[in-house]
């Protein structure tokens, strides 16, 4: 099988081709498992050149259909699509955001549609397509899709198109609509929700940090080993399961920051680890833009089909130490 990641540089993209290297196989278009011959990974750079014989990086601009179309080729059997700017930088440019994101999207997908054959695509959306009115008190896969920020309407045309595409048979495409994913490594980034990951983090490393939202902020988190697993998982799932609403919220836990800093405290606590203050720096532009985001999601028809769901926040934190501290 030959793979193809976009955003193959960052985070989730990494620890995805991980996962994928570790399995070796994947469900191809046979309906069984098929060997894992070459993953390609797409994306504007790369910290480090892969040490895999089976790895090719290919550093290019998403928004290029030339360097799209030549990375995905004729003979691709599965695209996971997470290339993406994040929220924050999308409210600052709009037509970055555009570019990026929906042209991005269109690219990737005309690439699959060119394809022989017809390839699994599994595209990252978020719950930011959630928003406004239309939210309710647990928001699901029937819940109106009224995004209030640029970063969640190209997620919510991109899933569009995926059940459009699929509907006409140019490929087999299915959309994870992700929580906030943590605990992210590293510094913080452009992200509106770069605070949850931050509030464990800086913490657990003996930084304080500066918390730009309400303490009683209710906001739907999720591990990135389960992510990982879902989006993995989400691929295998027979197309005649799917249904014609190829786009699944993952589910995911209701976490507070007064909630995160009591896990942090027990875990530092049990680990010996001198653990940094929540620090209270109320921004009122990212509180903003949270608000227009749901508090809760319901996972249960993901969940239906087999898709995981996450372990309990303290287990996540749990693994962010095992794996990076």
């Amino acid at each position: 099988m030959k793979i193809i990641i976009t955003g193959g540089g960052g985070f989730l993209g990494s620890r995805l081709c991980a996962k994928l290297l570790e399995r070796g196989t994947l469900t191809g278009a046979s309906g069984r498992a098929e060997s894992i011959r070459e993953i390609v990974l797409f994306d504007a750079f790369f910290a480090r050149p892969s040490d895999d014989p089976r790895v090719r990086q290919m550093a290019a601009d998403i928004a290029s259909r030339e360097a799209v179309f030549a990375a995905v080729g004729p003979d691709a059997d599965a695209i996971f699509h997470l290339a993406s700017m994040v929220s924050g930088e999308c409210e600052e440019r709009f037509d970055d955001a555009l570019r990026v994101n929906l042209d991005g999207g269109r690219n990737v997908f005309e690439a699959a549609r060119a394809m022989t054959g017809k390839p699994r695509v599994v595209f990252a959306s978020s719950i930011a397509t959630y928003g406004g009115e239309a939210m309710v008190e647990e928001n699901h896969d029937r819940t109106k899709l009224t995004p209030r920020t640029t970063y969640g309407m190209t997620k919510a045309i991109c899933e569009l198109l995926v059940n459009d595409h699929s509907r006409k048979g140019h490929f087999d495409g299915r959309s994870a609509r992700l929580p906030t994913v943590i605990v992210r490594p590293g510094k913080p980034n452009a992200a509106a929700s770069s605070w949850a990951s931050g509030m464990f983090r800086e913490p657990l490393s003996g930084i304080d940090c500066p918390l730009p939202v309400r303490r009683t902020q209710c906001h739907p988190m999720t591990g990135y080993r389960t992510v990982i697993d879902s989006l993995i998982a989400l691929h295998e799932v027979p197309e005649e399961k799917l249904g014609d609403d190829r786009a699944y919220v993952l589910p995911a836990h209701r976490v507070t920051p007064e909630a995160a800093e009591a896990v942090v405290r027990e875990v530092a606590g049990e680990r010996g680890l001198r653990a940094g203050r929540i620090m209270d720096a109320f921004d009122a532009r990212i509180q903003g833009i949270v608000d227009n985001w749901p508090q809760a999601v319901d996972g249960s028809r993901a969940a239906a089909l087999g898709l995981p769901q996450p372990p309990s926040l303290r287990r996540i934190v749990e693994e962010y130490v095992e794996d990076y501290l």
